[in-house]
């Protein structure tokens, strides 16, 4: 069964998702990553070392069912 497709323009890496959520490190969001099991997962994951990448739609809109988080666009 093949996968959706993904549209690039869609993906961040994680200072991407660091500005999304408004931490100022992007270290940060491996820390989210463990503390919020509801966070969502990259989709593309390659392994230590090489960059994960997130879908933003789904990082904004786990942000938005957040308290306390903050966004680029709030």
């Amino acid at each position: 069964m093949a996968a959706d497709p993904v549209d690039p323009d869609q993906l961040v890496d994680a200072h991407g998702v660091a500005e999304i959520l408004g931490l100022s490190r992007r270290t940060s969001v491996a820390v989210y990553q463990r503390r919020y099991p509801d966070m969502p997962r990259p989709v593309i994951d390659m392994g230590s070392g090489r960059p994960s990448l997130w879908l933003r739609p789904a990082i904004e809109a786990w942000a938005q069912t957040r308290t306390g988080l903050r966004t680029e666009e709030s």
